[in-house]
């Protein structure tokens, strides 16, 4: 294994301190570079499968989650104005018992922060916050990294490998690789959190729920160590349009939430809590050029509806770090780490889009959708999804294959 390499990381968010922690175990020298000047992730609830969970489990992350997360014991889905569920998925003790690792929903900050808090521990990485600018220029001895972190003050450095986990609107894929800007999906995510108290009686506080509707849906889960309840609401790009057609300007919840009563009590209980993001996706043709590459949103961003934009990441951050430090060239790691990954992510990426418009779905196409939900049962789906959740992303044994399963 070759030691003494440095990596270079945009973005302290989930993908790059994940990655950071993984390379710094390996014996790397880690610079992480942020333009904010502290860690900040934006949204609110995460949820981490037994796939994502198996990597950070692995960084030593186990307890400090468990602490902080919450294990639900099934997902409630209701379709559109039905007042009970038409079927409460298995979570909890089942997810366990299936892949050794649960299933849990935490805060994004919270995860952010236990792994800032693990970074702090190395004294091989180097987190520099509030940098205003980077250049990076690769050479025949491999990469030099000039970084503008504000007030007058560079720095220079040289990097086997610069990894770009700048998130969705990342300027290592525009600027520094040529690749292309995010895209808009047509879908908006409007997310608050509300108070425990707000939403009893309305849904079930020890699981997750998922409310469909024509158009849009619904997420909401607790978060208990925030004290709080996760709140998401999807829609279409038409349904959020504001009446002028302006997206510069924040539009208007869509009146067709008003047909459900019990979204309806849940919006008035939030009142003007709510905050927007538009849903952007990324479709690179190639996540690297030379010893450059991307991970994570950076690479792939993807709609959430099966939340596992966050899973993703965690994972090429586990198959990347040990191929940069053990490949002889950061190109040659990097372009093993895309083809171990793409195949992979292309399904993930599929299967969010399909979900997406099934949740949505109009009537009468959404009475073969829930008899399919009934018919599979509490468990159909965890056999369905056991290719995504049973995923063991770079086992050691398993570095040197050639070739993995998706």
């Amino acid at each position: 294994m070759a030691g003494g390499r440095t990596i270079f990381i945009a973005g302290a968010g989930i993908a790059g301190l994940t990655l950071a922690l993984a390379l710094a175990k390996f014996g790397a020298t880690v610079v992480v570079l942020e333009r904010n000047a502290s860690i900040q992730e934006v949204g609110a609830g995460l949820q981490i499968s037994p796939n994502a969970r198996r990597v950070l489990n692995r960084l030593g992350l186990d307890k400090a989650i468990t602490a902080r997360s919450f294990e639900p014991e099934g997902l409630d889905v209701y379709p559109f104005r039905s007042e009970k569920p038409l079927a409460t998925l298995s979570l909890g003790a089942t997810a366990r018992a299936r892949y050794g690792l649960p299933y849990a929903v935490m805060h994004r900050a919270d995860l952010a922060e236990i792994l800032a808090s693990a970074c702090r521990r190395f004294a091989n990485i180097d987190i520099v916050f509030g940098v205003k600018h980077f250049d990076v220029a690769g050479h025949a001895r491999g990469l030099s990294v000039l970084v503008d972190e504000g007030a007058g003050q560079m720095r220079e450095g040289h990097a086997f490998a610069f990894v770009g986990a700048d998130g969705v609107n990342s300027t290592t894929r525009t600027d520094v690789l040529g690749g292309p800007a995010a895209q808009p999906t047509g879908r908006m995510a409007w997310r608050v959190l509300l108070e425990p108290h707000e939403v009893e009686g309305q849904l079930a506080l020890d699981r997750t729920s998922v409310i469909m509707a024509p158009g849009y849906h619904a997420v909401c889960y607790p978060l208990p160590y925030r004290r709080k309840v996760n709140l998401v609401l999807l829609t279409g790009e038409k349904a959020a349009r504001s009446r002028d057609g302006d997206f510069n300007r924040r539009p208007a919840l869509p009146m067709a939430v008003l047909r459900s009563s019990r979204l309806d009590t849940l919006l008035q209980r939030a009142g003007d809590r709510w905050g927007l993001w538009p849903l952007l996706a990324v479709k690179a043709e190639s996540w690297h050029d030379g010893p450059i590459g991307l991970i994570g949103d950076a690479a792939h961003a993807m709609l959430p509806f099966q939340a596992q934009g966050a899973a993703m990441a965690i994972e090429d951050a586990a198959i990347l770090a040990p191929l940069l430090m053990t490949e002889p060239a950061a190109d040659a790691a990097f372009r093993r780490y895309e083809n171990l990954r793409r195949r992979r992510v292309e399904r993930v990426v599929a299967l969010s889009a399909a979900n997406g418009r099934a949740f949505h779905m109009e009537w009468p196409f959404t009475l073969a959708r829930d008899a399919v939900i009934r018919a599979q049962g509490p468990e159909g789906h965890l056999k369905r999804l056991d290719w995504l959740y049973g995923y063991d992303a770079a086992p050691e044994a398993e570095i040197g294959a050639p070739n993995r399963p998706s």
